[in-house]
């Protein structure tokens, strides 16, 4: 493997290690039957050593394109000195912790995810089980039955969850020895999410916050915040109030205008609130609004998405929903533990 120049024409997700601006360098590592298929790291160089934006999900692929990659710097994973994490989940996070264990890295994540991390770090949390409660809130028993099915299998180590070493608050820097970036608080995806500004190179490292091809998923963490939709149209209005800058996202090519593709989510977010509501008829449910939508770029029917992504639908369409509600634009009502809208 050696260095290459960042062709943004290319697949994004072909492994390697590309160079993206000087001493910034762009490291797609392998997802686990995800549909996202890779998640890029990103190595800043310097003297003493290397910083990672973000670290991948601990598997035994993703450690060896890692590896592969930093070998090509002439590097190794003893020689990254700091994980600057965006947000908790774990293709961002658990490398992070792993990597850790054995070389006592520093690891700094937003201090917004400090209830998901108290969440899920605790002995005998039930892996999904927030989830679940937010799909029966949505009248999604069916979804919540085959989920359960499917975890009884699943692996919870709490520890993969440990707290990092510090938490990074928004509008402070992180001086390194090339370079400053300054945390930017972008809650929405996760509470806790962060955008890295590096205003000299100008470069914006985006983590999950804007991606080029796809808009993140809500709310989907172990301690959600009451309107996440909310948070997450107000974090990209202020990430539009700031400098453009080159955008460095997590999933996808790296672009040119982190603006533009803002002004895209904030679009498709405006259109997306508008249809929700027009769906929506006396006492129906977010799975049942979900159902009569399409998803993805390509239209499709909600039957035709897989399990998870089922669920991501369902607890996006409530995340519009519940923003609907405070706006004034549609009332809801919980019976039985079913939130239930209404035209206002």
């Amino acid at each position: 493997m050696r260095v290459e120049p960042d062709d943004v024409t290319s697949d994004w997700t072909r492994p390697g290690v590309f160079e993206v601006a000087a001493g910034v360098y762009r490291i797609p590592l392998p997802l686990p039957q995800d549909g996202l298929r890779s998640v890029n790291v990103y190595a800043l160089a310097g003297d003493d050593g290397l910083v990672l934006v973000d670290s991948g999900w601990a598997i035994t692929a993703a450690r060896q394109a890692l590896d592969a990659a930093l070998a090509a710097l002439g590097a190794g994973l003893a020689d990254v000195r700091r994980f600057l994490v965006t947000h908790v989940h774990r293709d961002h996070y658990a490398m992070a912790v792993a990597v850790r264990r054995e070389f006592g890295t520093t690891v700094s994540l937003g201090e917004g995810e400090e209830p998901s991390i108290r969440e899920l770090s605790t002995p005998g949390h039930r892996p999904m089980s927030e989830h679940w409660q937010a799909l029966m809130r949505c009248g999604a028993g069916e979804i919540v039955e085959a989920l359960r099915a499917r975890a009884e299998s699943a692996r919870h180590d709490p520890t993969d969850w440990a707290a990092p070493d510090d938490w990074l608050a928004g509008g402070t820097d992180v001086v390194l020895p090339t370079r400053t970036l300054r945390v930017v608080a972008t809650p929405g995806h996760t509470r806790g999410h962060v955008v890295f500004l590096d205003r000299d190179a100008e470069l914006m490292f985006t983590g999950d916050h804007v991606l080029p091809h796809i808009t993140p998923s809500i709310g989907f963490e172990a301690a959600a915040a009451a309107l996440p939709l909310g948070d997450y149209l107000d974090s990209l209005r202020l990430v539009r109030s700031l400098p453009d800058q080159r955008m460095l996202p997590a999933h996808g090519p790296v672009g040119p205008s982190v603006h533009a593709r803002v002004d895209e989510l904030l679009h498709h977010h405006a259109k997306r609130l508008d249809q929700a509501c027009e769906v929506v008829r006396d006492a129906t449910t977010a799975y049942e609004a979900a159902g009569q939508l399409t998803w993805t770029r390509r239209e499709r029917a909600f039957a035709d998405l897989d399990l998870f992504n089922q669920m991501l639908a369902v607890t996006e369409t409530a995340a519009h929903l519940d923003l609907l509600v405070a706006q004034g634009r549609l009332k809801a009502a919980d019976v039985d533990g079913v939130r239930r809208y209404a035209p206002a």
